[in-house]
């Protein structure tokens, strides 16, 4: 009998791939902890360091520096390889941890989450460039299923961790816990990157590139806090936008702004799925309280029940393989998330069940977890060694920017709306159903050219 035919498939967890996998899983939870969980810490963190007026920036400030640090470890690896700048990540992000477990002041705190937010950018490019040198492309969806995870389990438990933390301990152990666990993550990834072979590529570093992320962060920086204000201010957010929207022709594929077909779509369609899901889920549990009555613990249990469907669903789309093309499952995402966010557009507006707005949610989750892994896979389908790094970097910029302008956007249209005496809770969902729409017919545009 052939040996070949009896040889088993490769596994994740196969001797081969097993640290690796943990290593990198591990890593991006913690990035996905320190964005979502230190929201329960951060009121008593500003209210001890006197630093309510900035409370906003500490979230903003990691935000806009992660878009640097996707550039910089987007052009890095494809020079020299995924080692050198993913060693340079780990150091700024377990550096931004100490920082911010350690500050006496609020404006030291957002000094740390600056360099919280360049290591963790840095570091998601990195892995992203890692899964297409370690993993054979049968395991790739696998891969990216299981970052989808990591990203939804601390939504999941996270803030209930972090908060139990801060009561037994001190709010400044949730940033210092994580230190350890990242060396420990990162002993468990280095044999992998012994093991990588890539050959230096001659070209210079992409200095331009990266003085475009600058001004896109502090434009992105810019429409976020100026989006709400009125007259000038309002004038200027504009303004804020314009520069955003010319610094991302530089960051992304050539096209991607408008779905040009191939790879620039499925960079878009990852912004688009990004965009149209966050704005519907920062309002979600707010809209639950306000108008259902539901109190804050019953209201998160939305979010919890679609942090469990997004995983089951990453899991479907992973098992599913290549009998589901990218391009298929990156279609039903789309058309999924557009289904639960215009369903959740008429519970708002017809008063319904407030069941029936946490299970037209539930619908988009299930989207985003059979969706988003594929933009990943698709995107290192269509890379090479010469550019994978860029379109790493170009598709966690799309996906961070995405959500961030969409975020902006709605409080725009929910403070409008507010001001004209107007229901302020359903121009956000429509606008979120607009976005989805986008998504889906981006995502027709997946297919390669040619």
């Amino acid at each position: 009998m052939d040996p070949a035919a009896t040889a088993q498939p490769p596994r994740l967890l196969s001797p081969t791939y097993a640290a690796t996998t943990v290593g990198m899983f591990a890593l991006c939870a913690f990035v996905a902890f320190e964005a979502t969980a230190v929201t329960t810490v951060m009121p008593t963190v500003a209210d001890h360091l006197d630093g309510v007026g900035l409370y906003a920036l500490s979230f903003a400030a990691p935000l806009a520096s992660g878009v640097v640090g996707m550039v910089v470890a987007g052009g890095w690896s494809d020079r020299r390889g995924p080692a050198g700048p993913l060693g340079a990540a780990l150091l700024l992000f377990s550096l931004g941890l100490l920082v911010c477990g350690t500050a006496p002041s609020m404006e030291v705190l957002v000094a740390g989450r600056v360099l919280q937010g360049l290591g963790g950018g840095a570091l998601t490019v990195c892995l992203y460039v890692l899964v297409g040198l370690v993993f054979p492309p049968v395991l790739q969806p696998a891969v990216f299923a299981s970052f989808a995870a990591a990203w939804v389990l601390p939504s999941l438990f996270g803030p209930a961790l972090a908060a139990t933390v801060a009561d037994r301990l001190g709010w400044r152990w949730v940033f210092l816990g994580v230190v350890a666990l990242v060396a420990l993550a990162a002993a468990l990834v280095a044999p992998a990157l012994r093991r990588v072979s890539v050959t230096a590529a001659d070209t210079p570093f992409p200095t331009a590139r990266l003085l475009w992320a600058l001004a896109a962060a502090t434009a992105v920086l810019a429409f976020e806090l100026l989006g709400s204000r009125r007259g000038a201010l309002l004038a200027l957010a504009v303004l804020a936008f314009v520069i955003a929207v010319v610094s991302l022709r530089r960051l992304l594929p050539a096209g991607a702004l408008v779905a040009a077909r191939g790879l620039p779509a499925v960079v878009g369609t990852r912004g688009m799925l990004s965009a149209a899901f966050f704005c519907a889920e920062a309002y979600i549990v707010f809209v639950l309280q306000e108008r259902w009555g539901q109190t804050p613990t019953r209201a998160g249990v939305a979010l919890m029940i679609v942090g469990v469907v997004w995983a089951a669903a990453s899991q479907a789309q992973s098992r599913l393989g290549r009998r589901v093309s990218d391009r298929a499952a990156m279609r039903w995402g789309t058309g999924l998330v557009l289904a639960g966010t215009v369903a959740l557009a008429l519970a708002v507006a017809t008063h319904l069940h407030p069941a029936l707005a946490v299970a037209s949610y539930v619908v988009a989750g299930a989207g985003m977890g059979f969706g988003y892994p594929r933009t990943g896979v698709a995107m290192l389908a269509a890379s090479s060694d010469a550019d994978r790094g860029f379109n790493s970097s170009a598709l966690s910029i799309a996906d961070s920017l995405g959500g961030a302008f969409a975020l902006a956007a709605s409080g725009i249209v929910y403070a409008t709306a507010e001001r004209l005496g107007t229901d302020p809770f359903l121009p956000v969902f429509v606008l979120a159903a607009v976005l989805a729409v986008l998504g889906v017919l981006t995502a027709a545009r997946t297919r390669p050219a040619g």
